[in-house]
């Protein structure tokens, strides 16, 4: 069955393929089938077939290291540059928000919610304008924002931090219930409400 294409880029033929491109492309890793498999939050068999195509089309290169075949961005393809510029605007948030907020401590959780989680999950709707992130724990406040103003640099919208204490998070008001009954997207730790 042929997934539908993605939201936030329709030059993708899918969302599986815009996250498996996203995983290579965004982050220079090298990296298993297996791994990129779960990294793009595909079945391993759909992530094997993309990357053929893939392969096929010289945007990604392979290389034997025993039985493994690893996976990575051919820094010999003209298409390489453009499309990493296009992935950074549409899956560039979580990918660099996940790398750089690995970096803090006192983050027990981190997420995408609002309107670009939304078509993130498939629900229709206009383009988002800024991307709202919800921070849980107790970290250097500064550092969060120090990030989301560097993330905000490379996908060209503005980051936007919300910052809650564990305990805090666990309230009930109705700002918090609306994020937790809304589509997210897990960027580091997991989700605090189950």
């Amino acid at each position: 069955m042929r997934s539908s294409p993605p939201l936030l880029a329709p030059v993708f033929r899918s969302d599986g393929q815009a996250r498996l491109l996203g995983a290579l492309l965004l982050t220079g890793d090298e990296l298993s089938l297996t791994e990129l498999a779960d990294r793009a939050h595909m079945p391993y068999g759909s992530a094997h077939r993309e990357v053929e195509r893939l392969l096929k089309a010289e945007i990604l290169q392979e290389r034997a290291v025993g039985r493994s075949r690893l996976i990575s961005a051919n820094p010999h393809s003209a298409v390489v540059p453009p499309l990493r510029e296009v992935l950074l605007i549409v899956a560039g948030p979580a990918v660099l928000l996940r790398q750089s907020l690995a970096n803090i401590p006192g983050i027990t959780s981190g997420f995408i919610y609002g309107s670009f989680a939304a078509r993130l999950n498939g629900i229709d709707g206009p383009s988002p304008q800024d991307i709202d992130v919800m921070i849980v724990g107790d970290p250097d406040i500064d550092a969060i924002y120090e990030v989301c103003r560097e993330v905000e640099q490379e996908v060209r919208r503005p980051v936007n931090p919300t910052i809650f204490g564990p305990t805090e998070f666990a309230e009930h008001s109705g700002f918090l219930e609306t994020v937790r009954s809304r589509p997210v997207v897990p960027v580091i730790g997991d989700l605090p409400w189950g």
